[in-house]
């Protein structure tokens, strides 16, 4: 059984509203992110796969996020539906999406450092660090509200103990 992380959201909304604040933000981010792909000059360099050329990767950039887009939905659902089930793609693209970024972020401001670039990579650490750190967090509460809803449904939803509602 899946134990809540944090019992409210930003200390004064629940958990329900702060998951869906987290899933509308993830699909706002990933419209402008498309939208900045599409109308700018944006040179992305992949940390593995460096010979694929730059249309495909934002050819795969752009379907990944359309797929965020669709799993933002479905949590969206399954927390207005009160069906944690719905709630699994996200929690689980959420904390993959964390790593990743972390590990993009401390490897970017490396290359920053390496190429002479101390204030950017610094920079780059700081803010990169918060972004991760507030991703974690709309993770956690989501997450929260995944085992809420997963208690609730093992137990039945008028059985919960009035104090826990």
């Amino acid at each position: 059984m899946p134990k809540p992380l944090v019992n409210s959201c930003c200390m004064c909304q629940s958990t329900r509203n702060g998951s869906v604040i987290s899933g509308v933000l993830a699909i706002v981010l990933s419209i402008i992110t498309i939208i900045v792909i599409f109308t700018t000059r944006v040179h992305f360099k992949t940390i593995i796969f460096d010979f694929i050329p730059n249309d495909i990767v934002k050819i795969i950039l752009v379907i990944n996020l359309c797929m965020t887009i669709l799993i933002s939905l479905l949590m969206i659902a399954g927390v207005l539906k009160r069906n944690h089930y719905l709630m699994v793609p996200w929690v689980v693209l959420g904390i993959l999406i964390a790593i990743g970024l972390l590990i993009s972020v401390i490897y970017t401001g490396v290359v920053f450092f390496i190429d002479g670039f101390v204030l950017t990579g610094v920079l780059w650490l700081i803010f990169g660090l918060i972004c991760c750190a507030v991703l974690t967090y709309c993770w956690c509460v989501v997450y929260s509200e995944y085992a809420n809803l997963a208690e609730e449904s093992e137990r039945g939803r008028y059985n919960k103990q009035p104090y826990r509602r």
